[in-house]
């Protein structure tokens, strides 16, 4: 009886002496718990994951290009400008591999095995636009030295024609933003004589600055990010 009675005040007496954990303030969400969020968004069907979004914002874009094409006048050159990695091709299986991680030498490996997959949704943009007669443009980040590939690549997994592909030359800036670029490349098709209708990204850089498309949609991508 003694000795339970001494047990359970040095039971008391400990629980009592417990502190709680003291925690971090402002500390942010663990790296391995997003991964893990991202995975999930990925792959999941409920109506805010990644898939289901997509669907979203290309029925959008549809509708905004069919607006223009129903508005224009005769003689409007009209232009579609699409982004490829992951707005046209998705490159998830290498972003899987990395863990979420930049390798160059994995993702030009991917580029070279042809290894993308296209976004079904973007696909239907451009089905679309082939059936308005908008002339489609790609414009992306990845460099010259990958034309062949990549021209390769969009063919094998559906998006078979286009007016033209642009490409980060060989011999330009280094420090040139993404938004800096694709500007740049958007104002050339301008020059041409196109009016951009509908410009789809991933990113923000893929449609801010001038000239900006009459509509631009951006895809989700809250896997990495491009200034």
């Amino acid at each position: 009886m003694r000795r339970t009675i001494l047990l359970a005040l040095l039971f008391c007496v400990t629980a009592a002496a417990q502190q709680p954990v003291v925690t971090v303030p402002g500390e942010p969400e663990n790296l391995g718990r997003i991964k893990e969020q991202l995975k999930h968004y990925q792959s999941c069907a409920e109506p805010d994951c990644y898939v289901p979004q997509l669907e979203r914002q290309a029925d959008l874009a549809i509708g905004f290009l069919r607006q223009s094409v129903s508005t224009a006048k005769p003689g409007d050159k009209l232009a579609l400008v699409l982004d490829i990695d992951e707005t046209s091709l998705s490159n998830w299986s290498v972003e899987i591999l990395d863990d979420f991680g930049y390798i160059p030498a994995d993702s030009d490996l991917c580029v070279k095995l042809r290894c993308g997959k296209a976004i079904p949704s973007t696909l239907r943009i451009f089905r679309e636009a082939e059936k308005q007669n908008v002339t489609v443009f790609f414009i992306t980040g990845r460099p010259e030295e990958q034309r062949d590939d990549t021209e390769a690549n969009l063919k094998i997994e559906g998006f078979d024609r286009w007016e033209q592909l642009y490409m980060r030359p060989s011999d330009g800036p280094k420090d040139e933003t993404a938004l800096v670029y694709k500007s740049g490349e958007r104002a050339k098709i301008v020059a041409a004589g196109y009016r951009i209708v509908l410009n789809v990204g991933d990113q923000m850089s893929d449609l801010n600055g001038d000239p900006q498309a009459d509509h631009s949609v951006k895809l989700p991508n809250p896997f990495y990010f491009i200034p």
